[in-house]
C-alpha cells in the first residue's frame, strides 16, 4: 500500500472506536457468537494497525529533519485513572471509615515503599507471581512493585528480628498488579488497599475473630450494601486435596484453580484440573463432591461424620479451630454474616489457616448469580453449568494467545465480570519466619512470628460506594461558607472574616480578587456547593453585622441544582456568626456528605 493510501492513526482510531461500540452493541443483544467472534477479531486487527502505525510514525518522526512531530496522546496508562475533586471526597469519605476503625480495634499505623527488592516478592504469589510488574535495575537492585501489603509488612517484621509479641498494624496504600483490568468494576492495575493484620503469638482463633468482626464493622459503617463474609480454613482443604489424592507438588495449583468456582462453572474448573494442570478426574470429582458445601455450622457436623477426612491430621486441625471461631463470632454478633463455603481456597501460597472475603451482590459476573458454580454430584457437570456463557468461553480461549508485535492485550467483556471480593485475607503463620530464615543462611535457626490480617479494596468499595453518593447529591467539597463582599471589594475585610472562620474550625473560602462582582462570588459559591454564603458590605461593617444566605439544592430531573430563592438572607451580628453556624444543622450534619436533606 503507498503513502499515500495508507489511513491515518486518527481514522484508525476512530475505526476503532466505531468498532468496539458495534462490538459491545452485539454483546447486549447477545448476538450469535460467530457474529461476536467475528467483530471481536476485527477489533482486535484494527487495534493492532493503530499501535503499529503509531510506532512505526514515532521512530520515523526523528529521523526526518522537518516532519511535523506527532502529537501527544493524552491518556493515562492502561489500569489506571484519575479521579477528580468529587470523586476523592466520596473517596476520602470512605477512607476515614476505615481507619477510625482501624484506629478503633487498637491498630498503630505502618508505611512501606511502593516497591520492593525483587527477591522479597518472588515465590510468595503461587501462580500470580506473573501479575508482578518488574522495575529495571536500579544502581544494582533489581526492583518490583509491591503486590500487595502483607508480604511487604512480613518483610518488616523480619528485619525488626521477628520479636514483635503483640501489634495490630494497619496500612493504607497504592499495590500493582499486570492484570488485565476493568475499570467501571474497580479492578485495576494500580489500586488503594487498607490492610490491618495482627502479629503475634496469641490463644487460637481470638485475633481471627477480632479481624472478622473488625471487618464487618467497616463494612456496616460504608454503604456496600449487604454483605457476606466466605470463609474457608486452609488445613480442611489442604485434608480434602489429600483424602481426594492430589498429590502434594499439585496442592496449590489445585487449590488456585478451586478459588475459580465463585466466577467459572465446575465444569471449567474441572477441566483446568485435569487437562492443564494433570490431576485424575475420579480425584477432581471426589473434590467436587467436598467443595459443593456451604452454609454455617452446621457444616462442621458433616465434616466431622466423614471418618477418612477425620482421619487426616490437617482436616481434623482445621475442622476443631473452625468450631472455636464459630464460638467467637457469635460474641461478636456477626454470625449472620458468615458462609462457611469449603469452595473458597484464595490462590495466595502464603496462607497457612483460615481464610476469608468479603462479597456483596455486585461481586458475582451476572452470568452466574442464578448458576449453580459447583459440582453435581456425578462426573456429569450440573445442568445450569454445562455450557458456560459464550462471554466465557470466549475469554477463556483469548487468554492463551500469545502477546503480539504490539503487545495488544484481549478486551474483557465487562457486562460479565463481577467487582469480586471487596475484602480478603486469612491467617499466614510462615511468612515471616521464611524471611528469617533466609536471612539467617543455611543451617541456622530462625524465629518465626504467627499472623492473621485483612485487605480491603478501597477502589472496588469505590466502585460500589459512588454511583450512590451521586444518585443521593452527596457534597464534592468540605467548604461551608463562602465569604462575599458587596460593594467595594472589601477584600482585607474577607480576608480577615475567612481567618477568623478558619481558625474556629470552620471551612472558609472567598474569591481571589481585590473588587470582585457579587454575581460572580455566588457562582463561585454554588460552583463548590457552598451552603453559607456569608455576605459583608460597608454598612454591615459599621454596625459589626454580617448577612448570612443559606444556600439548598436539590435533584430536577435526576440533576442536582441549587434552588433559587428570594430570600436575601438574615443579618447575624459579627461576634455571634461562629457559634450560629456550629448551631445549624448544616454543620452538626457535615462529616456525613449529606448535602440534599
Amino acid at each position: 500500500m503507498s503513502s499515500s493510501t495508507q489511513p491515518s492513526a486518527e481514522s484508525l482510531a476512530s475505526e476503532v472506536a466505531t468498532q468496539s461500540a458495534l462490538l459491545n452493541d452485539l454483546r447486549k443483544q447477545q448476538a450469535d457468537p460467530a457474529v461476536v467472534e467475528e467483530a471481536r477479531k476485527k477489533l482486535g486487527d484494527l487495534k493492532r494497525n493503530l499501535a503499529l502505525l503509531q510506532n512505526a510514525n514515532a521512530a520515523s518522526s526523528g529521523s526526518k529533519e522537518g516532519k511535523k512531530k506527532e502529537r501527544m496522546l493524552l491518556k493515562t496508562p492502561k489500569g489506571t485513572r484519575d479521579y477528580g475533586p468529587a470523586e476523592m471526597f466520596c473517596r476520602e469519605h470512605i477512607e476515614r471509615i476505615v481507619k477510625d476503625c482501624f484506629t478503633t480495634y487498637g491498630g498503630s499505623q505502618l508505611d512501606t515503599p511502593v516497591f520492593e527488592r525483587k527477591e522479597i516478592l518472588a515465590g510468595k504469589y503461587g501462580e500470580d507471581a506473573k501479575l508482578i510488574f518488574d522495575l529495571m535495575d536500579q544502581g544494582g537492585e533489581q526492583l518490583a512493585l509491591r503486590y500487595d501489603h502483607t508480604v511487604p509488612l512480613a518483610r518488616y517484621l523480619a528485619m525488626s528480628g521477628a520479636i514483635t509479641t503483640q501489634a495490630k498494624l494497619w496500612q493504607v496504600g497504592k499495590v500493582y498488579r499486570r492484570d488485565n483490568p476493568v475499570m467501571s468494576k474497580g479492578r485495576m492495575r494500580e489500586f488503594s488497599q487498607a490492610d490491618f493484620d495482627i502479629a503475634g503469638t496469641f490463644d487460637t482463633m481470638i485475633p481471627d475473630a477480632e479481624i472478622i468482626g473488625m471487618v464487618c464493622a467497616i463494612l456496616s459503617r460504608l454503604d456496600v450494601g449487604e454483605f457476606t463474609i466466605k470463609m474457608n480454613h486452609r488445613k480442611i482443604l489442604d485434608g480434602i486435596f489429600e483424602v481426594c489424592g492430589v498429590p502434594p507438588e499439585k496442592i496449590r495449583p489445585i487449590s488456585s484453580a478451586v478459588d475459580k468456582l465463585d466466577k467459572m462453572s465446575w465444569a471449567d474448573v474441572k477441566k483446568e484440573m485435569t487437562e492443564e494442570k494433570g490431576l485424575d478426574p475420579a480425584a477432581a470429582d471426589k473434590i467436587g463432591e467436598y467443595v459443593k458445601h456451604k452454609g454455617g455450622p452446621e457444616l462442621l457436623d458433616l465434616l466431622r461424620a466423614d471418618e477418612a477426612l477425620m482421619a487426616n491430621a490437617n482436616a481434623k486441625i482445621g475442622v476443631e479451630e473452625m468450631g472455636i471461631l464459630f464460638g467467637y463470632l457469635k460474641v461478636y454478633n456477626v454470625m449472620d454474616r458468615i458462609s462457611f463455603d469449603l469452595s473458597l481456597a484464595r490462590g495466595l501460597d502464603y496462607y497457612t489457616g483460615i481464610i476469608y472475603e468479603a462479597i456483596v451482590e455486585a461481586s458475582a459476573p451476572p452470568a452466574f448469580k442464578n448458576a449453580n458454580a459447583f459440582a453435581s454430584s456425578s462426573a456429569t457437570p450440573s445442568v445450569s453449568n454445562a455450557t458456560p456463557p459464550e462471554s466465557q468461553q470466549s475469554k477463556k480461549k483469548v487468554s492463551k494467545k500469545a502477546a503480539t508485535a504490539a503487545d495488544e492485550e484481549e478486551e474483557i467483556d465487562e457486562s460479565q465480570v463481577g467487582v469480586g471480593s471487596i475484602a480478603a485475607g486469612g491467617r499466614y503463620d510462615n511468612l515471616v519466619g521464611l524471611f528469617t530464615a533466609a536471612a539467617a543462611g543455611e543451617g541456622k535457626k530462625a524465629p518465626g512470628l504467627p499472623c492473621v490480617g485483612i485487605s480491603i479494596g478501597l477502589d472496588r468499595i469505590f466502585a460500589l460506594v459512588w454511583p450512590k453518593w451521586v444518585e443521593r447529591g452527596m457534597r464534592s467539597k468540605e467548604t461551608m461558607a463562602y465569604v462575599m463582599a458587596a460593594g467595594d471589594g472589601l477584600l482585607e475585610e474577607r480576608v480577615r472574616l475567612v481567618q477568623e472562620l478558619r481558625e474556629a474550625g470552620i471551612k472558609a473560602d472567598f474569591m481571589l480578587k481585590r473588587k470582585p462582582k457579587l454575581p460572580a462570588q455566588f457562582d463561585a459559591g454554588e460552583r463548590d456547593e457552598v451552603p453559607f454564603a456569608i455576605i459583608i458590605g460597608v454598612d454591615e461593617l459599621k454596625e459589626g453585622l454580617v448577612t448570612v444566605k443559606e444556600q439548598k439544592w436539590h435533584f430536577v430531573d435526576g440533576k442536582k441544582v441549587k434552588i433559587e430563592s428570594e430570600n436575601k438572607g438574615i443579618k447575624i451580628k459579627r461576634a455571634e456568626l461562629i457559634q450560629w453556624l456550629k448551631d445549624t444543622p448544616v454543620y452538626k450534619d457535615w462529616s456525613s456528605g449529606k448535602l440534599i436533606a
